[in-house]
């Protein structure tokens, strides 16, 4: 199992703030794909992703235990 991180709107779509997910020998694009697919979470594909607190593109392979946050751009003036 992986743990995912979501914050700001992410989070407040799911209702929570992490998720335990299946996510052993998955691209970052997998897992991208299978959150943005269950929850509906459309504004994933803008996120920024980090594994393990350093930043991860989309072909970074996920291991067991892994940390895996979605951190969506953030706005403002």
């Amino acid at each position: 199992m992986i743990k995912a991180l979501l914050f700001a709107q992410l989070k407040e779509t799911v209702g929570k703030p992490e998720l335990e997910i299946d996510g052993e020998g998955k691209s970052v694009k997998e897992v991208r794909t299978f959150l943005k697919d269950r929850y509906e979470l459309l504004s994933i594909d803008r996120a920024m992703v980090a594994v393990n607190e350093e930043y991860a593109n989309d072909t970074t392979i996920l291991n067991e235990g892994d940390v895996i946050a979605f951190i969506p751009p953030v706005s403002g003036g």
